[in-house]
């Protein structure tokens, strides 16, 4: 590369130039855009043709789009809708994730992974996918039919877990054998977090809003400014920026004004997720992910089968129709973007070894693409095979 060009303006536009171009490719396969995202960032990553041979400085930009991720799931988690929620979903929820979880901790120990590796591994087939899930839900559903209260209900809920798990993680960071006052410490942080995030936004932010309301940019500035704010006190505290942000975002679910801040945010967060999954696939060392392949193959198999059938015999138990039960369990069929989150951020916190990081990794990158394909080709999307099947 020519020493004339400034390298963090040939990166974006490498990535989003060709970000364009694989988007393209993966809307005619019928294919989940992330999965584009990474196999791009495989490809002209520092581990294939290396034309963003930088990737710290992309993950650094990454990172501030689980930031933003984070922040729109706290604007949803209203406490009576969560209340709402939690009293449909819950059984069902923790039901599959043990389940799930279970079956990872095995696939983990029957290949020789020990240590907190096979607890971790399993932590990571826990979840589903909101970014699929909700993408591929046509907007009829999303909004008017019990499969999307359903579905919506069960990822909230998925993705409390998925917080529960970081902040655990934060809290083993950093020491190899864990003090459990350290440990304690950084759990009593976030009662205080929560506290001065709710205080702050009742009586400073929500006021500030309420008045200045009719004035958008001023919104959408506040609200870019509380989550980054948020992100870095909570950093402050010892927790984590995504933390931070999460707990801001609850603090202002309640005030009716979520709804539109988590519309104006979307196009910014989703700029950013871009760049963590490019992020994630120019971190792939195709070499070691040899090593790994067999137990992410298998993982990411076993996953496909059970997580439809799972949620099927649940959902039927609790009253929900065969049918209506079964495409839940085919759309909520795949590994989640919070479980590449989570390998990601155990290896850099030291309590995850980079052969599991990479195994969960693998996994859900292989899940994300058969069951998008199944999903597609079975059941009503924005993007399905079929004129029957298409629905915006």
């Amino acid at each position: 590369m020519p020493p004339t060009h400034d390298p963090i303006v040939f990166s974006l536009f490498v990535i989003f130039a060709g970000a364009a171009v694989v988007a393209t490719a993966a809307l005619f396969a019928r294919q989940a855009l992330p999965v584009a995202y990474i196999v791009l960032g495989i490809m002209i990553g520092p581990y294939g043709f290396a034309l963003v041979d930088d990737p710290e400085t992309v993950g650094g930009m990454a990172d501030i789009g689980i930031i933003f991720l984070l922040f729109l799931l706290g604007l949803d988690l209203a406490p009576k809708g969560l209340a709402h929620m939690l009293r449909k979903a819950t059984l069902v929820t923790l039901a599959t994730s043990i389940l799930f979880a279970g079956v990872g901790y095995g696939v983990a120990r029957a290949f020789g992974f020990s240590g907190n590796d096979p607890w971790l591994i399993g932590a990571g087939m826990m979840f589903s996918s909101t970014i699929i899930g909700l993408k591929l839900l046509p907007t009829t559903a999303l909004h008017h039919q019990r499969m999307g209260e359903i579905i919506i209900s069960i990822l909230l809920l998925q993705d409390l877990i998925a917080i529960a798990i970081l902040l655990l993680i934060e809290g083993l960071s950093g020491v190899e054998t864990p003090s459990r006052w350290l440990v304690a410490g950084r759990i009593l942080a976030l009662p205080a977090l929560l506290a001065v995030a709710f205080a702050a936004a009742r009586y400073l932010l929500i006021p500030l809003i309420r008045r200045f309301n009719k004035i958008r940019e001023y919104i959408f500035l506040t609200a870019i400014g509380w989550c980054l704010g948020m992100a870095e006190f909570a950093a402050l505290m010892g927790l984590s920026h995504e933390i931070g942000a999460f707990i801001g975002g609850v603090a202002l679910a309640t005030s009716p004004i979520a709804l539109y801040i988590a519309d104006s945010l979307k196009p910014l967060r989703d700029f950013f997720l871009i760049l963590f999954f490019f992020s994630l696939g120019a971190g792939f060392d195709l070499s070691v992910l040899n090593s790994v392949l067999l137990p992410a193959l298998l993982l990411g198999a076993l996953m496909i089968v059970i997580k439809p059938i799972a949620f099927k015999q649940l959902l039927r138990r609790t009253g929900e129709e065969g049918p209506r039960s079964l495409e839940i369990g085919f759309r909520l069929g795949q590994v989640s973007e919070f479980s590449l989150l989570i390998a990601v951020l155990a290896v850099e916190s030291g309590v995850m070894s980079y052969q599991a990081s990479y195994v969960v990794q693998a996994a859900t990158l292989v899940t994300f693409v058969a069951s998008t394909y199944l999903v597609v080709l079975r059941y009503p999307t924005p993007v399905a095979v079929s004129d029957r099947l298409r629905r915006d």
